[in-house]
């Protein structure tokens, strides 16, 4: 049996032909679809909504589901009425949640990095009207850049302070060429320049964090812990689906604010214990794996032959460390909101058995559903379930896997440095 819920990055997906979906551009047919991915799926129609809170009330009540498999549990919660959980636009891209997810304090980055995510906003807008707000985006941008340059360089560690007058160069020389591309009227290449200044203010901000910010707790100090970030691509092999052959996800770990939860989960991958793993469940909600063969639910941990098992670990806005073993409901700490929002398509948590908070182990999922039916502080995740990472390319292909599908492999593109206490290491 999985546990009550389940839980990427970049590269190639294989796709002879892919169906339209409306509101998208009309995909070509392609040989593979390779990291960055171009086109993202739409936000799910009411209809949608609609019948995924009909599949997770059959969650709840263990109605059998069309195409689940024995690996999916009856213990899910069910979603409350979608009117009850619309309460405004939260930020939905991964990128932007990794970003505002750093422990920093400084205001002058920010004044640079909000401009360039409105971009986004910008774009929606039809025909070339959308240039004319992408150029004030643009002018703001630059604007606080020049404004704030020496306090962005006064926040950033000492040891990182030359990599930073560097990446505030090439960010000024991009907002340049970006406004040629505006006065260019070239819409199409807006949205790849904008992502490429946004990597630069991300590298950044990352560069103010000095050191790991907090002690973990004694009890889980000697676990593996992910002391910063790390970046993983997750390649699946795709079985009887004439659409999609392969693709590969890129996934960030995020061990700020999820240290033993990220920790764990890189050190399985360092054990390749995913590689060759089928995905046991996808029903529209989430997709989710890390159930092995036989009657354990978890890694079985050489060195005691016993299921290793993780503490609930969730980072609250306005925290300075993880709150550990409980529920923010348990806590009761109900607006609290975390730091790591079930807030975009692909976010990666922790799954476990739903009466016991301590229970993950190896089991994890990612969520398809888009935050008009989960928004931050509104739902029956956030707060319950883990987070540690999210899907940042080809986040939209989850949708595509099936049950049966498998994952050929798991492999750190970097970070592996911040893993503290690795036991993939130990021999055994």
């Amino acid at each position: 049996m999985a546990a009550a819920l389940a839980s990427p990055t970049c590269c190639c997906c294989r796709r002879p032909s892919l169906r339209p979906s409306a509101g998208r551009r009309g995909r070509r047919p392609v040989a593979r679809c390779a990291l960055p991915s171009s086109e993202k799926r739409n936000s799910f129609s009411w209809k949608e909504c609609a019948i995924s809170a009909a599949l997770s009330a059959g969650l709840i009540t263990g109605a059998p589901t069309s195409g689940w498999s024995a690996h999916a549990s009856p213990l899910e919660p069910v979603i409350p009425d979608v009117s009850v959980l619309i309460s405004g636009p939260p930020i939905k891209d991964p990128g932007a949640l990794l970003r505002y997810a750093l422990p920093i304090d400084n205001k002058a980055v920010r004044e640079v990095q909000k401009p360039l995510e409105d971009i986004t906003d910008s774009l929606k807008i039809a025909g070339v009207r959308a240039l004319d707000s992408v150029e004030r985006n643009v002018r703001q941008a630059s604007r606080a850049l020049s404004n704030g340059r020496n306090l962005i360089l006064g926040g950033l560690a000492e040891s990182k302070r030359a990599n930073g007058e560097e990446l505030l160069d090439k960010l000024a020389v991009g907002l340049d060429e970006l406004q040629r591309i505006v006065e260019d009227r070239n819409r199409d290449a807006v949205a790849p320049k904008q992502k490429e200044l946004l990597q630069y203010v991300g590298t950044v901000e990352e560069d103010m964090v000095d050191g790991f910010p907090y002690e973990v707790p004694e009890e889980y100090s000697s676990m593996p812990l992910l002391k910063g970030r790390a970046t993983v691509d997750m390649k699946v092999k795709i079985k009887d689906n004439p659409n999609l052959e392969d693709c590969v996800f890129r996934i960030v770990l995020d061990g700020y604010n999820a240290p033993v939860t990220a920790g764990n989960f890189l050190d399985l991958v360092e054990r390749k214990f995913y590689d060759g793993m089928e995905i046991q469940r996808s029903d529209g909600f989430v997709v989710q794996t890390g159930d092995p063969e036989g009657p354990a639910e978890g890694f079985i941990d050489p060195s005691t032959g016993k299921v290793r098992t993780i503490p609930l670990e969730l980072m609250v806005n306005g925290d300075k460390a993880p709150v550990y073993g409980e529920t923010l409901e348990e806590l009761g700490r109900y607006k609290a909101q975390t730091k790591l929002p079930f807030n975009a398509f692909g976010t990666m948590a922790m799954a476990r058995d739903e009466f016991d908070d301590n229970s993950a182990s190896s089991q994890i999922f990612w969520l398809l559903k888009e935050s008009e039916l989960t928004p931050s502080n509104a739902n029956i995740l956030d707060g319950r379930y883990a987070v540690f990472g999210y899907v940042t390319d080809n986040e939209d292909y989850l949708a595509d896997l099936k049950v049966g599908d498998v994952i050929e492999s798991i492999q750190v593109v970097s970070g592996l440095d911040n893993l503290a206490n690795p036991s993939y290491k130990i021999v055994g």
